[in-house]
């Protein structure tokens, strides 16, 4: 990290990161790294897991504050999500809802380069370190939502498997389930061909819908999660099993970012905004939380049921890719192909029995429904088009699975 600091000209530098992270070996090591440049640094550790916007302004105002000429989150994705927030409000100062996606904010381009950023990822998840996105829970709309744009992307990644050894089980298969699920939504989502054609190619969104390229990396981003997702959570020494859902996290990052995810995580954002009690093993306890990957996966297998006759022979695909022997499945039963082996991988790793493990109920479906309806971001990147009607029998479909 140092070499990479003095490479782009960074003298001082901001890190971010959380309190957690702030006191492990690799992180000091960082640290000896920019000393050893004479780079000088301050360090943020305050990221909240699962960001919000008031954390999201805590991070800005920090960084406005100091007269900083780089970033560096240390993390997983809330730090680098954080990171890249922190970076573009500290850069073009400016009210926060004027960057948010729209229609929750004004959906605003970034005006130019932000200064450069480094991002170090502890998780095999987020793919954050590849992508243009920053993620967040609006406090006020009990949703998640996000900055979307190229600017955003991280100057370079340093994609380090020695910094997950340490990870606590569930964050693993949490973080996992995300890396399988960006796979699949980039892979499955609307065509780029289809999507409707903005006059100024400036309005271009980052999310192109999947294509030639992102399907490369989706593909293989799928095939590797389903061969080492189980062991590499089951089986924390196996450094082959790590390594390898670390490499697909960021190859996941290359094809979602470019192409996008849709209904199952566009339906995730208001699964965590609402949460009341459920607090997994392995997260913070101060408060209720349904980590990012556990709240897109339990969605997943409705969703891939209701898309798969958009394009029978991509889904059909796509459950080859999971390792399901699909000589003898007919195209019109690829989506219960992929559903069911997903159930089968949440069963193994003692995942929820959807929504309703995490304390959801029929009573909770219309709020779910509406914390979804404005995710335009990620919902119009659905192969199908969504409305309430589709949505709240895809969350019924959800609260169990089994």
């Amino acid at each position: 990290v140092g070499f990479e600091a003095k490479r782009f000209e960074i003298t001082n530098a901001l890190i971010i990161t959380d309190k957690v992270i702030s006191q492990l070996a690799f992180f000091e090591k960082a640290l000896k790294s920019l000393e050893k440049e004479n780079v000088k640094y301050s360090v943020f550790d305050r990221v909240s897991i699962e960001p919000t916007d008031s954390s999201f302004k805590e991070a800005s105002q920090f960084a406005l504050n100091g007269d900083y000429d780089g970033i560096i989150a240390i993390g997983g994705g809330s730090s680098m999500d954080t990171a890249k927030g922190a970076n573009l409000y500290s850069t073009y100062p400016a009210d926060f809802l004027d960057y948010v996606n729209a229609p929750i904010g004004k959906g605003k381009r970034v005006p130019g380069p932000l200064k450069p950023c480094i991002c170090i990822p502890t998780t095999a998840g987020t793919g954050s370190e590849t992508t243009g996105g920053s993620i967040f829970d609006l406090e006020e709309m009990h949703a998640k939502t996000g900055l979307s744009d190229r600017f955003l992307r991280p100057s370079v990644g340093i994609i380090d498997p020695e910094n997950i050894k340490t990870m606590p089980r569930m964050v693993a298969a949490c973080s996992g389930f995300d890396v399988l699920c960006h796979g699949l939504e980039s892979y499955t989502a609307k065509l780029f061909s289809t999507r409707e054609k903005p006059k100024d190619p400036g309005e271009r969104p980052a999310y192109q819908g999947s294509n030639p390229v992102s399907d490369v990396w989706s593909m293989r981003t799928i095939e590797v999660v389903s061969q080492n997702i189980v062991e590499s959570i089951n089986d924390p020494d196996n450094e082959e099993a790590r390594e390898s859902m670390m490499l697909a996290a960021s190859a996941a990052g290359v094809g979602f970012g470019n192409a996008g995810v849709h209904l199952p995580h566009g339906m995730s954002y208001a699964v965590s905004g609402n949460v009341k009690e459920f607090t997994p093993e392995g997260y913070p306890q101060e408060k209720p939380i349904v980590p990012h990957g556990l709240s897109v996966i339990l969605n997943a297998p409705a969703v891939f049921r209701f898309t798969a006759s958009s394009n029978p022979e991509k889904h059909l695909k796509a459950a080859s890719l999971l390792g399901v022997d699909t000589s003898s499945i007919q195209e019109k039963d690829a989506g219960n192909a992929i559903a069911d082996k997903l159930i089968e991988l949440l069963k193994i790793l003692g995942m929820p029995n959807g929504l309703s493990g995490l304390g959801y109920t029929e009573d909770d479906v219309e709020v779910l429904v509406q914390g979804t309806l404005p995710q335009h971001r990620v919902t119009k990147l659905s192969p199908i088009e969504v409305g309430p009607d589709e949505l709240r029998m895809l969350f019924t479909n959800s609260l169990k699975l089994w």
